[in-house]
């Protein structure tokens, strides 16, 4: 199986408020995040990881742990594939991965962690970085779409393609768009 997430800014207390995240405190955020990770994923199961993994020792986060990336990763089930975010030249993700492209559920996907990277040339970009600013944009002419799968619009948890296409089709649906 195939998830897609990102965002989960482990050790960055500042996150909380920044995008009123409903915890109180970094160590309830930390757990809720890798207990709902873990409560999806498998070991078998690969996760794309759209960037902003975790916080290492930045005047974001000085409390931090010395070696994050390693402590938080290996709670982690399934193989992840990490795409760079902003906030990753902070912690041990070496990832040089600015942007991918997939072949998945019928669906040819660029992501990439920034939206604004997005390529509309793709129906389909997946993207994070926004948090909760919004979750469906379409851009170019309107037949391409970015999906942000910041983690919390997704119940703090990864999501599978038909989670991420049945909440598309609901947004459609909605007439929001």
């Amino acid at each position: 199986m195939y998830y897609f997430t990102s965002d989960y800014h482990l050790g960055h207390a500042n996150i909380i408020k920044y995008t009123n995240r409903p915890f109180k405190n970094i160590d309830e955020m930390d757990a809720t995040i890798i207990k709902n990770h873990n409560s999806v994923v498998s070991d078998e199961d690969t996760v794309f990881f759209l960037g902003d993994f975790c916080m290492l020792k930045s005047s974001e986060a000085p409390e931090s742990r010395k070696d994050a990336f390693d402590y938080y990763r290996s709670q982690l089930k399934g193989n992840i594939i990490f795409i760079r975010g902003n906030h990753d030249g902070n912690n041990k993700n070496k990832s040089i991965i600015e942007s991918i492209v997939i072949e998945h559920g019928g669906h040819r996907i660029y992501m990439t962690h920034n939206p604004k990277f997005a390529k509309p040339e793709f129906r389909f970009n997946f993207c994070g970085h926004v948090h909760d600013k919004w979750q469906f944009q379409r851009i170019g002419n309107g037949k391409s779409i970015i999906i942000n799968l910041s983690l919390e619009h997704w119940d703090y948890r990864p999501v599978d393609i038909n989670d991420i296409m049945s909440a598309y089709s609901d947004w459609l649906k909605s007439g929001k768009r």
